[in-house]
């Protein structure tokens, strides 16, 4: 029993911890508040701190730049992929193709949505955002990969690990390639990607 006991208590997040991840939260929901409001250009790590009511070395102690800020947001939008695709895997059981098409299409309307993204699309080019997708998006691919080959694996599609990871990464490239360039309106590009993702993950199921 006090084995049992201690555990659930080392399995639940310390005080701190809770603290920190709300703390992260809070400026990052304060973030796409401001950007709901204004272009990403206008928005300054005081303006963060003042909206989430902290400090503005607060800010900094978090996120160190204005570039850290807006990565950390960017692996939300990774996160998001992940659930919209997870959740997708769910309501479309024995239905691979289903799956993605529902999980690829929710991502585009999801992004098109999100203000970081709309800045990044509107208006004067913004390199410091570009860059966060492509030549320094290894930490939104790998966050994005790693929770779509958990999602492959334990899901219904029960995927063999090695498979799982190879066709997480290549799902994440394929998904975030098209932040910077949204899906063209005369194809159904998540139809498309799920008729080229679907056959292999069939084949890996069957090993």
């Amino acid at each position: 029993m006090v084995a049992g006991t201690l555990a659930v208590m080392s399995a639940r997040p310390s005080y701190a911890e809770a603290s920190k991840v709300l703390l992260r939260t809070t400026l990052l929901d304060g973030m796409h508040d401001l950007l709901m409001e204004r272009d990403w250009s206008a928005v300054t790590m005081s303006d963060v701190a003042a909206i989430a009511g902290v400090s503005r070395q607060t800010v900094y102690n978090e996120f160190k730049s204005r570039n850290g800020l807006a990565q950390a947001y960017s692996l939300r939008l990774a996160d998001r992929f992940v659930s919209l695709v997870a959740a997708a895997i769910e309501r479309n059981v024995d239905d691979a193709n289903g799956a993605l098409r529902d999980g690829f299409q929710d991502f585009f309307t999801s992004s098109a949505d999100d203000p970081l993204i709309r800045s990044l699309l509107s208006g004067a080019a913004k390199p410091d955002l570009l860059k966060l997708i492509t030549t320094d998006a290894a930490p939104l691919i790998t966050t994005a990969s790693i929770g779509l080959a958990e999602a492959l694996r334990t899901s219904w599609l029960d995927v063999p690990a090695d498979d799982a990871a190879r066709l997480g990464r290549a799902i994440a490239r394929m998904a975030l390639s098209y932040i910077a360039m949204p899906p063209e309106d005369d194809r159904d590009v998540a139809a498309d990607l799920a008729a080229v993702m679907a056959p292999p993950i069939e084949v890996a199921r069957r090993r």
